[in-house]
């Protein structure tokens, strides 16, 4: 695996390293020991996945508070999506940034989004799939998000966002106690 750390502190973009053959390839897509040795969160209590219908679909901006923070690392295994992670942790020298890759099921990057990160993706084809690992199991009183168009973040999508959840569209605006 290849870690490539963002611009946003503690979010890296882990590549495959495939082994290829007349079969085709074999790569690891997660590996503790190389995890640890890296100085990120091995752990794995959960893993989701979804599956949305029409490009266009977004799904966040979720994370936990603590104490069920949690760190996610997402792979697309079909279609495409562009991946977000914002930094809502305080204090941290990024704090309210975000920043985004298009994963891909043919490319098979990978993002990791540490704990007091937000995460959110619009697919960018029908049919796409998501699986993504979690350190902790969901916690229905620890999760929570924010507003996907919050100007806190003004993340730039790069198309137009055509299905939302009424949940997702709700999130309230980040406090901006939080960004003073």
């Amino acid at each position: 695996m290849i870690f490539t750390e963002t611009s946003i502190s503690g979010v890296f973009v882990i590549g495959l390293e495939p082994r290829r053959d007349e079969r085709g390839f074999f790569a690891r897509q997660w590996c503790a020991d190389e995890f640890k040795g890296g100085g990120l969160d091995p752990r794995v209590a959960q893993i989701n996945t979804t599956h949305s219908l029409a490009a266009g679909t977004l799904r966040g901006v979720h994370y936990q508070k603590a104490p069920h923070a949690e760190v996610k690392l997402v792979r697309c295994t079909r279609g495409a999506v562009f991946d977000v992670a914002v930094d809502l942790r305080p204090g941290s020298p990024t704090f309210c940034q975000w920043f985004g890759i298009e994963l891909d099921a043919e490319s098979g990057r990978m993002l990791y989004i540490p704990e007091g990160c937000g995460h959110a993706f619009l697919t960018l084809a029908p049919a796409t799939d998501l699986a993504y690992q979690a350190s902790v199991p969901y916690s229905p009183d620890s999760a929570t998000g924010v507003r996907h168009d919050d100007p806190a973040f003004n993340i730039a999508w790069p198309a137009p966002v055509n299905v939302i959840s009424a949940q997702d569209q709700n999130w309230p605006r980040f406090p901006a106690a939080a960004r003073a």
